[in-house]
């Protein structure tokens, strides 16, 4: 039976096959589109059909990443198949050749572990890992993932020690985390802002932050929970929910309160709440790839720690893969691209240390 790719026109469709997938990610929700269609991206939406059926998904977005380029097709997380069905990746990557013109590269970081049988997949497909630096390219290479089938109290145990101390402590001096509202998200904004200037690094506008929250909050993708103390706002995280994942995407404290460990029982209680919806996986998401038995980013260390600390394992995903589809552009941008991200990561230093 062939398998015909068409521009997808039923969100309720595309967005139960995300689900449905082991490599269900919010990133390639029909949703997610939408955010960054807000961001000047132009969402493509594919869908590759086998006798009437769904066999695969990939939600595209395409924009010039230079003054003088073409597009570049970009697909986050994405796509979504059975892997074991080199057919119908061939048919989505044809989609990909047609429907993303006149895109000079296609671009996707799929959640597959390196080493696997997708992995190979992948490269027998024609798509070529790229070292992309930082995190490994636009979403983490690596990340740190809890296994959520154990009993509650079993998971718990799991924390190093330190860890459900902190907890505990949290509790003793009146830290309680609630579920936020719409209303909340100004208050989730500062919290984020005085995090983004004690540690050094950007954040994105208040509209960015609001795009998210009514595209994503409606369907169910969305959940923000805020730690208080005395009834105020200390601490909060985001966390994107697709499939079988509750993912943590932001997370915010104040500069004070830090010793009554709010993030601690922030993730205690988002990894309860997590499992109380009888999900399989809580996804810390992204901590500096390990290079020689060490961080590669020793700015990212103390982040893998945290994470670690509440029994996380770290998996290693085939990372960055391009599919070149114009290899003269695609060949100028690979010089390109290098020298651009030196030169954001310089100018976002400067940012960060001028303090606004």
């Amino acid at each position: 039976m062939p398998i015909r790719v068409e521009i997808a026109d039923d969100r309720a469709r595309f967005d139960a096959f995300v689900s449905s997938s082991p490599l269900a990610d919010a990133l390639q929700s029909w949703e997610w589109g939408e955010v960054k269609r807000a961001s000047g991206w132009r969402p493509l939406r594919l869908m590759a059909l086998e006798a009437g059926e769904v066999a695969g998904t990939c939600s595209v977005l395409t924009a010039r990443p230079a003054r003088g380029f073409p597009p570049i097709a970009y697909a986050p997380r994405g796509p979504v198949l059975d892997l074991a069905r080199p057919d119908v990746l061939a048919a989505l990557l044809r989609g990909v050749r047609e429907h993303a013109r006149p895109a000079f590269a296609f671009t996707c970081d799929p959640p597959v572990e390196a080493g696997s049988e997708g992995a190979r997949a992948l490269a027998a497909a024609g798509l070529r890992r790229v070292d992309a630096g930082g995190f490994g390219g636009v979403q983490p290479s690596t990340v740190m993932v809890l296994d959520l089938s154990p009993p509650l109290e079993e998971i718990f145990g799991g924390f190093k020690s330190k860890w459900r101390y902190n907890v505990r402590l949290a509790e003793r001096r009146g830290v309680e985390v609630r579920e936020a509202a719409r209303g909340d998200l100004g208050v989730f904004c500062d919290l984020l802002r005085e995090t983004a200037r004690r540690d050094g690094f950007l954040i994105r506008d208040r509209s960015y932050y609001q795009a998210i929250w009514d595209n994503l909050e409606p369907a169910g993708i969305l959940r923000t929970f805020l730690a208080e103390r005395g009834g105020r706002p200390i601490a909060g995280v985001m966390l994107f929910v697709m499939g079988d994942r509750a993912i943590y995407v932001y997370g915010a404290s104040s500069n004070e309160e830090r010793n009554s460990m709010p993030n601690h029982l922030l993730q205690w209680h988002a990894i309860r709440w997590a499992k109380e919806r009888g999900l399989a996986l809580y996804d810390f998401r992204g901590v500096s790839p390990v290079r020689d038995g060490k961080p590669a980013d020793e700015r990212l260390a103390g982040l893998g720690r945290f994470k670690e600390g509440f029994g996380a394992r770290t998996v290693q995903y085939a990372g960055q893969l391009d599919l070149p589809l114009r290899p003269g552009w695609y060949a100028l941008w690979r010089v390109a691209a290098p020298r651009a991200i030196a030169l954001a990561k310089r100018l976002r230093r400067g940012a960060a240390g001028a303090g606004d």
